[in-house]
Formats: structure tokens, sequence, C-alpha cells
């Protein structure tokens, strides 16, 4: 399938700008610059380490979440088609639905109510779940309109194909019309390469389209929120900030690539596009974090343009994840005839998401 990798080229194309621009726009103003140069000064050598060490860690813990479901593959238990596979998917689904509600969202309402950004008009209107909302109505119709198109294209071609292949077939019975046959029609034990596609061909055909696509958009969504956070740490000039974050990311990190990991080995991609979008993710973080540390002395996270920027993004990142892990993940699963005929199975599906869940919110404590 041709238009997937599209697909991908584009998102990764976004995702290249993001990381360039997106400390661009926050050199500026800040709301507190005594405060801020008096922590530059006094912290900024100290934390160097704990970046550094934080680069590695985090950069290990996203490369081994992430790939772990995609070398999983050949593990038994983790097949597909194995009742067991439901659970790890809950898991993994609880996982970006804690990042989205516990981790970006609250974050986003920080930043965009702050003190520094004025009453007028930060103060007198939601803007945080308005852009949520808006990005959460932008990823359903990005999904439901790439999942249209790629289906009329690759259907449209095949019924091209399978009308060749009928019309080819006319002429053969026109030109074997001019002759006596023998021999009964039934006796034909051949197959035509012009016959169409069975159901059930057309119906796994459809949800491959549609798992590659959400895996491309939830990658979208988690590396924006990724940037984000990284460049925050980087230009962090608080020891006693960034020593506790670096555990906290580091799992952090993990457990998001096991969410996304889990969508990318479904999807069925070629390596090439697959061993992209691990790259992506594992390296978003980390030169998030070497950016901040280039931009550490004229970026302040309490500027009136930073606070905006990622709280923007943030929100817009959480809508995204948000709509993700409950429409295209959970609701999915969570209403397969397969899942719902067995009831120790269900069971153990919402006991996985409830440990997904709560996994992860428990580390909104530190990150």
């Amino acid at each position: 399938m041709a238009t997937s990798p599209t697909l991908c080229i584009t998102i990764t194309n976004l995702l290249i700008l993001l990381v360039l621009f997106l400390p661009t726009l926050v050199l500026s103003d800040s709301c507190n610059e005594a405060e801020l140069s008096h922590d530059a000064i006094n912290g900024g050598d100290k934390s160097l380490r704990y970046k550094l060490a934080a680069i590695a860690s985090i950069l290990f813990a996203g490369a081994v979440g992430v790939t772990i479901p995609l070398i999983g593959k050949k593990v038994p238990a983790l097949n597909p088609e194995n009742p067991v596979f439901f659970m790890i998917k809950a898991f993994a689904a609880g996982v970006i639905l804690a990042t989205g509600f516990v981790h970006i969202l609250p974050e986003a309402f920080e930043r965009l109510s702050s003190p520094c950004l004025g009453e007028n008009p930060w103060g007198k209107f939601p803007f945080t779940g308005f852009v949520a909302m808006v990005s959460a109505i932008g990823t359903l119709m990005v999904d439901t309109f790439a999942t249209g198109y790629y289906k009329r294209q690759h259907f449209g071609k095949r019924k091209q194909v399978v009308a060749a292949g009928d019309e080819e077939e006319g002429r053969r019975e026109d030109q074997h019309a001019g002759h006596v046959h023998v021999h009964t029609h039934a006796t034909h034990g051949h197959s035509h390469g012009g016959s169409a596609a069975s159901p059930s061909d057309e119906e796994t055909l459809s949800h491959l389209i549609r798992r590659r696509i959400v895996s491309q958009v939830l990658e979208l969504g988690i590396v924006v929120h990724s940037v984000i956070i990284g460049v925050s740490l980087g230009a962090s000039q608080s020891p006693e900030t960034v020593k506790p974050l670096l555990a906290a990311l580091s799992f952090h990190q993990f457990f998001e690539g096991l969410g996304l990991g889990g969508c990318i080995s479904q999807a069925k991609f070629r390596f090439s596009t697959v061993a992209m979008m691990v790259l992506f993710f594992s390296l978003t973080t980390p030169v998030g974090i070497v950016i901040g540390l280039g931009v550490s002395r004229v970026y302040h996270e309490q500027g009136k343009t930073a606070l905006i920027v990622e709280g923007v993004f943030d929100s817009a990142s959480a809508g995204i994840l948000i709509y993700m892990a409950l429409v295209d993940l959970l609701a999915a699963d969570f209403m397969n005839p397969r899942l719902q005929s067995s009831m120790r199975l269900l069971l153990g599906a919402n006991v996985s998401l409830l440990l997904g869940t709560g996994c992860m919110s428990f580390l909104a404590k530190w990150a």
C-alpha cells in the first residue's frame, strides 16, 4: 500500500518542523526575569550532569519500550490471535489515556491559566479545553477522511482489475463459443485471476488500513508532547527539578513506547517505515533536551510566549491522545465479539486497563 507511507512522510515533515521551530517560538519575554536569572546562575552547572544522564536514560527506555511489542511478535503470548494480547493492548491503551488526562491536560491548564498571561483574554475563556476539543475533532476528521480515501483508492484499483479480468473472461467465452466442446464446463477446475476478493479479505485489508492510520496519528500526538517536555527539561536550571524527572520521564517514555509499539506491530508496515517511526519516537525527547540545553540561557519556561505555545501544543496533544485511546484503541477492542463472549477475558482486559492507567497516573507525582 503506497499511500500509507505517504501519510507517514507527511507526519514526519510536521514533526521535523515542530522540532526546528518550537524553540524559536519561546525565546522571548519572561514573567520574572530576576528570579529566572538567579536560578540560572546558581543551578545551571549542577543540573547539567542530570540532563546528560536523562538523555541516555530516556533514549534507552523509549527505544526498549517501543521495540518490545515489535520483537514480541515472535512470542506466542504476544500473538494478536492470543487472548492475552487483548490484555496487553488494554494496558497500553490505559497508559496512553492517562498520559492525555493526567499528565498533559493538567500541564496545559496550568500554563494557559498562568497569572503571567494576564486576564484578557486568557483568563476569560477556557482555551485549554477548547483547543483539546478542536484537536479531538480534527483527529476524528483526519481519521475518517484518510481511512475513506485509502479505502476508495485501494478498492477502486481492485475493482478496475476485476473489471478488466471479467472483460478478458468474456472474450475467452466468445472465442470458446465457436468451438464444439465434448466436456462440460463443470470440469473446469481452474480459477481466473480477475475474480473479486472474498469479503473476509476486504475486511482484513480494511482493518489493516485503520491500524496504520491509528499508529501514525497516535505517534504524532505522543511526539508533540515529547518535544515539549524535552525542551522544558533541557532548559530547566534547577537540579531539584531535573533530578526526579530523570527516573519519572524514563518510565513515562517506556510505558508510552509500549502503547505505541503495540499499534505499530499490528499495522504491519514495511521495515523502513517501522524503523523510521521507532527512531522518531525514541529520539524526540532526547533531541528536545539537547535543544533545551542549547537555548537554556535565553529560554524562559515562565515567559509569556513559552506559556502560550507550550499550553496550546499540550492541549492539542491531549486531545489527540484522549481521542485515540478511547475511540481507536479501547472502543475497538472492548466491543470485539471475541472479548465480549468471554467473561474471564473481559474482566482481565478491564483489570489491565485500570493497571495501565494506575501506573501512568502514579508517575504524575514526579512528571
